[in-house]
């Protein structure tokens, strides 16, 4: 059964549409108006191993805000969609990403209970125009839409860029590893008996 979803969301600020699909190949189409959010997402989609179109247009006049915390809404929501009852997953994934001199590490459950934790120095920095503080508004709006909890922690590192990227590719091997089936798991894995 195939693991995709096609979501929309539009408001006054932001219309943003996503199609992913957990089984694919890392192929991806990305355009949001803001290009070092773009090319986080395509990192995402290459090292998660996931298809990915993101179409976004928003008040980039206004901030850059409104827009990434949207595509991670509709990001977020389109996981949840796409992993449906969650029957069959490993659930759990984490990773220990090191780019150059930075090291990030991830963690999450898909267990259905939403929570951020977002460790990072590099907070109040920028590249170039973008303000590397927006990814935390990023994550934890995909956090919450996909059901998620996430960890996501700079062990170190001094290039913002690298920190960036370490953090988006260690999130896409941490989600690559929780959504694949389990082949010794055939129903929903909580002790509740669902997710």
């Amino acid at each position: 059964m195939a693991r995709l979803a096609t979501l929309a969301r539009k408001t006054r600020e932001t219309d943003i549409a996503v199609t992913l699909n957990l089984d694919g190949t890392g192929t991806c189409q990305v355009e949001t108006g803001i290009g070092f959010l773009d090319h986080m997402l395509e990192l995402f989609a290459r090292h998660a191993l996931v298809d990915l179109e993101v179409k976004a247009t928003g008040d980039l006049k206004v901030d850059y805000h409104h827009t990434v915390e949207d595509v991670g809404l509709v990001l977020g929501a389109c996981i949840n969609q796409a992993l449906g009852e969650r029957r069959g997953i490993r659930r759990y994934g984490f990773f220990l990403l090191p780019m150059d001199e930075a090291l990030c590490e991830v963690a999450l459950d898909l267990g259905g209970r939403p929570f951020l934790v977002f460790a990072s120095a590099m907070k109040h920095m920028k590249v170039r125009d973008f303000e590397v503080k927006l990814l935390e508004e990023f994550f934890r709006a995909l956090s919450v839409e996909a059901r998620m909890n996430l960890h996501i922690r700079q062990a170190y590192g001094d290039e913002v860029h690298h920190v960036c990227e370490a953090i988006f590719k260690g999130f896409a091997r941490a989600l690559r590893v929780a959504v694949e089936p389990d082949p010794r798991e055939s129903g929903i894995p909580s002790s509740k008996g669902t997710i």
